[in-house]
This record gives structure tokens, sequence and C-alpha cells, in this order.
């Protein structure tokens, strides 16, 4: 059959860089297609042109929809020809109800026009939830939602546009295991009705388990296209990559020696609610402590409450080097004795978007290049720009150059800005919360090799992670939290993907 969607020899340009090479790509009629690449491969580029977000115009090549040649001004013309986007940062207001997203901006009108239909508004946002099965109230106010349920509103939001052609980008990056499964049956279902969909991501497995056809783009150009059902995932790799790729944990063995992190019995609450319970653990030198757990178990807590960034503490104790970790630490004081956390959600914890990589990279050490300890405005700028140029080189930031917006990179590269902004301080302990969540297999594979690199150095490095097969390939012992208790630990040898899921869904409570 012809396709409903193509595109062929797109070039897309910015100042310094040629984002598209020359990309040419096709989506059948209920077809699933997916597209991988590397972090700066050009996906999102792609995806922007193809959905009118780069106008006509801006662009060289050609886009066709069902035959027809289309120059979309906006991402509106897209809409009108049925191109409905699912970004990875989701576009809904979190004040208004579920069916006032559905049908922003395409409000139905009573008899006149003067005035919106309310009615028709929950009536056919109920007629669209029910239709593929989702248990949402229409008037259900969109903050109340978790990620899952809001990622499947946004699905009925383009749905109701007459959507022929739906386009996914990392769907899946902020979704537990079970939102994953119901979301990928959503997707299955609407490819039965003969929809046509793009879906963008870095987890193979998904990839294989949905995809008819797989485009693989690599700095900017389209590499191959390959059946999903004749190729395998280290075939898709070498071409993603452009290298063969041995072993995708790459955790080098090392000795752990002293302890450097020690938690005992600590227990957390939030505005008077429990949320860790006796929790017991160390953290050695040379050694990557594993934390794993649905979500809501309570790891990113546990990280941000000894840093000082989270709770308040109704029991226990914590040490650093053997020196209390004191209650009322904060971030300040925690980065100054040689703890420092990277946080799961980079762009609002760890970066300033709008701002330069040497800025965000400085960030967390500037006292070390001012002239005069705690003296403002005296910042040594060639000790600072000398010291960014080390971090850019050594964690091989794809940009411009330093002075490069940080909003401007891809995922891949704004991890890189936060490690390094994190390994200026020179930490004993070092907190990675998903560090490689949303970044692609090359970019994971250097931050699994810095990781190597601090263990070799003698730091103690605690590693959260959802995935389980990241947290069973880099960690040399896993701890599973269960509800804001300790389900479960292994060391590297006893751990399988059924004990940690057994421990994280409440198994026998144990301490480490």
């Amino acid at each position: 059959m012809p396709p409903v969607l193509s595109a062929e020899n797109l070039v897309k340009r910015f100042p310094g860089v040629i984002a598209l090479k020359g990309v040419s790509f096709d989506l059948l009629p209920g077809e699933m297609h997916a597209l991988c690449g590397e972090n700066g491969a050009g996906k999102s580029t792609l995806i922007k042109t193809l959905s009118g977000l780069h106008p006509a115009g801006s662009y060289e090549g050609e886009i066709r929809v069902e035959g027809r040649v289309v120059a979309f001004a906006n991402s509106k013309d897209a809409e009108h020809a049925g191109i409905g986007v699912i970004s990875q940062e989701l576009a809904l207001v979190p004040e208004m109800t579920v069916a006032e997203n559905i049908f922003l901006g395409n409000e139905p009108r009573r008899a006149g026009g003067w005035f919106i239909d309310w009615e028709k508004i929950s009536l056919e946002s109920k007629r669209l939830l029910d239709r593929f099965g989702l248990n949402i109230p229409p008037d259900a106010v969109v903050t109340d939602l978790g990620i899952g349920p809001r990622q499947l509103v946004e699905i009925a939001k383009a749905l109701s546009k007459d959507t022929r052609i739906l386009i996914l980008d990392e769907p899946t990056a902020a979704l537990t295991e079970q939102e994953v499964d119901v979301l990928l049956d959503m997707l299955r279902d609407l490819k039965k009705r003969g929809m046509a969909l793009i879906y963008i991501s870095h987890k193979l497995d998904e990839v294989f388990a949905i995809a008819d056809r797989i485009t693989v783009l690599r700095d900017g150009q389209s590499i191959i296209t390959l059946e999903t059902a004749r190729t395998t995932k280290n075939e898709v790799i070498r071409h993603m990559v452009g290298r063969p790729i041995e072993d995708l944990f790459p955790r080098r063995a090392g000795r752990s020696g002293a302890v450097k992190l020690s938690v005992e019995n600590l227990s957390v609450s939030e505005n008077g609610k429990p949320r860790l319970e006796d929790i017991t653990l160390q953290a050695r030198a040379g050694e990557v402590l594993g934390i794993g757990g649905l979500m809501g178990a309570g790891r990113s807590e546990l990280l941000m409450h000894l840093f000082g960034a989270f709770g308040a503490r109704t029991g226990g104790q914590a040490t650093l080097d053997g020196e209390a970790l004191g209650p009322g630490q904060t971030p300040t004081e925690s980065i100054r004795r040689g703890l420092v956390l990277v946080s799961e959600d980079r762009k609002r914890f760890g970066l300033v978007l709008d701002l330069s990589i040497g800025f965000n990279m400085a960030l967390s050490s500037i006292e070390d290049v001012a002239r005069g300890p705690g003296v403002l405005g005296l910042i040594n700028e060639a000790e600072e720009t000398r010291r960014n140029a080390e971090s850019f080189d050594s964690l091989r930031v794809k940009a411009p150059g330093l002075d490069t917006a940080v909003g401007t990179l891809s995922g891949g590269n704004q991890q890189k800005v936060v490690l390094g902004k994190a390994l200026r301080t020179n930490p004993k302990v070092i907190f990675l919360d998903e560090p490689t969540r949303g970044i692609d297999v090359g970019a994971k594979l250097e931050v699994y090799e810095l990781i190597n690199r601090l263990t070799d150095a003698g730091q103690a490095v605690v590693l959260v992670s959802s995935e389980l097969p990241e947290l069973m390939g880099m960690s040399d012992r896993i701890v599973m939290l269960a509800e804001g208790c300790i389900g479960g630990v292994f060391t590297r040898a006893e751990a399988t993907q059924e004990k940690l899921l057994a421990a994280a869904m409440g198994g026998e409570l144990q301490k480490v």
C-alpha cells in the first residue's frame, strides 16, 4: 500500500549545525514504525518537521500525506491533515479537568457559536475514554492524576481531533512497568483500528514488542530501515552507534573498601505522613550500591533526604565518612562534605535551561574559582573556563561550545552537563537517580564507563534505577525498597529479575 506519510531528502539547518542531512522516511497505513537513534541523531528535528513545528520554507525536501505534497505553516495545519503528536514533555494544563484538556482549543459550541457546549465536552470525553477502556473520570483534575493516566489523556486528546497519524516521542520514559503495558495495549488497539503510528524510544524491548519496522537515524542521516521480525537488537544498536557493542552493562569488578556512607534504622516523614521506615544500608568505597523498587517505593525520597532536600527525620541516623549527617543538614553542606546528588528530573532540579553549559557546570563549585573565599562577584573567569573545558572534553559533550544554552542540547548531552556539575565537587559519595533515563544506548555506555572510573578512584556510587537489567548489570549489591521499607538485599551473584520483583512487591522485609 502507498504510504500515508512520507519524507524525501529532508534537510534542516540551524546556525552552525545541519540537523537533518537528506533524511527519507515513510509510514504505511496501520503500521507501527519506530524511530531509533542516539541523542542528537535528528529524531526530534524530523518529528518537528513532519508535524509543522518547523514550517515549510525552513527546510529542504518534500513531505507527502497520502501521496500529496504538503507545506505546513504550523502545527495546526498538521493537525488538520490528521497528524497528532504526543511529546515527551506533556502539554496538559494541570489545573483543568480531563475533559477540558481533551477539547482545549477545539471546544464545541452551542447554536450561534457564542457559548461552549460543556455538556457535549463531558459526554464526548467520556465516550472517547470509554472507547479505549480508560477508567479516568472526565471531571478529574489533571494535577490529581499520575504520569501514566496523564499520558493516556494526551492520547485521548490527540484522538479527539480525527487523528489518522499519531507520533509518540518517548511515551514511556516516566511510566511504571504496569503503565507501560497499558499504553502498549492501547497502541496495539489503535493499530488494529487502522491508525498509523510513529514510535520513538530508547527502550529497545518496547520497540521490538510493538514495531513493524525500525528506521535508524545517525548524525542527521537515515541509515537503514529494518523489518523488526528480521533483525535483532544488536543489529539496531550497531547501526545506531556505528560500531558493534559487546557488553551493554560493562561493569568492571573492583575491590570494595571502607564504608563511606552508613544509614541505620532511618525513618522519614513528609507532612506528618511516614515515607521511609527503618532503612539500614551501607555504601563502600569502590562499590556501586543499587537501589530499586516500584514507583512510590521511596527510592528518590531516600537519596533526597540524605542529601538534605526532603522530609523530616523521625528516627535513626546516617554518617558520611564516620561523621553524622544530621537531620537539618542542607544540600550546600552536603556538597561541601563530599556528598552530591544527580537528581531524577534533570530539567527541573539539575539545570538552568536558558543559560550556558559553562554556567551550569560551574554552579556547584563556584567557590573554588572565586578570588578570595566567599567574596561575591570576584570570579576567576579564566580558571572557571579552564575547568569547564576539562569537564566538557572529558565527558565528550556534543555542542558547539561552552556558551551553548543547555536547553538546546539533546537529553543525553544535558545529562552529561549535570554529571559534570556534580563531579566538579570532588565527591566521596555520588547519588545517581535514574542517570540514564531518556538517553540513548551510546550515551548510556558513557555513563556506565563514568561509573567505573568513579569506583576505580575509590568513590562510592549509589545508583537508583527502575530498569532491572541496568540495576543488575551495574550494581555490586542491590537494595530493593517496598513501600518505604527494605524488601530485600542481594549480591550481584544472587540477583535475578524474579527475586528483585518479588522483593519490590513486598517480599519478606529484612535489614541489610
